[in-house]
């Protein structure tokens, strides 16, 4: 556990090794630019503090970032729907939930943005949706991304591209998502004029 007092410094390290990262998120950038450009959608999904910085992000991308003149990014949050998730897992199971998202909205040619701080394993009940969900998601030519921390877990093997944060606290590689998510907003937001 990293002491209250060294915090910001574990942070601020975990943060400075994102910039090897920045090809990557440049290709997220142009991915995310294609789907704008061919009227898809971004669908994201994570849970827990990942569920809300997923929401977050859509926010960013339907609504706007920095600038307030541009059209809206198609984009939804998969695990938004009280109603969806407590009656899917009621009648069905919370394993399949995701899954089942993805099987409902998403078409050829859109992206899927899965957000874990493990990447998850089978074995694993917390992330198992998460893992369901991308394989639906590569079975409808959907092109999956993933941010990722710890070891990477399975959605590092599964995903066409990933991000993975090196740190194995929690909260540290949930802030660190944050701030990929808001450089690719920032890098969207950038090009966007030019598409």
């Amino acid at each position: 556990m990293v002491s209250i007092m060294d915090y910001f410094d574990e942070v601020s390290s975990a943060l400075s090794k994102l910039k090897k990262h920045n090809t990557k998120i440049d290709l997220v950038v142009e991915k995310i630019l294609e789907v704008y450009k061919n009227n898809l959608k971004i669908l994201v999904a994570g849970n827990g503090g990942s569920n809300a910085d997923g929401l977050h992000f859509v926010g960013e991308l339907v609504c706007t970032f920095v600038n307030r003149n541009r059209k809206p990014i198609s984009a939804i949050e998969l695990s938004s729907s009280q109603p969806e998730i407590t009656a899917w897992s009621n009648d069905f199971s919370y394993k399949t939930f995701l899954e089942r998202k993805i099987e409902a909205h998403g078409n050829n040619g859109d992206i899927a943005i899965f957000l874990s701080t493990s990447g998850g394993d089978y074995n694993d009940d917390s992330t198992i949706n998460l893992l369901k969900a991308c394989q639906k998601a590569k079975e409808k030519n959907i092109f999956t991304i993933s941010l990722i921390g710890k070891t990477g877990g399975l959605l590092k093997d599964i995903s066409d591209l990933f991000i993975l944060v090196e740190n194995d606290v929690t909260s540290i590689i949930q802030e660190c998502h944050m701030s990929i998510l808001h450089k690719i907003c920032y890098g969207i937001e950038k090009k966007i004029q030019h598409v």
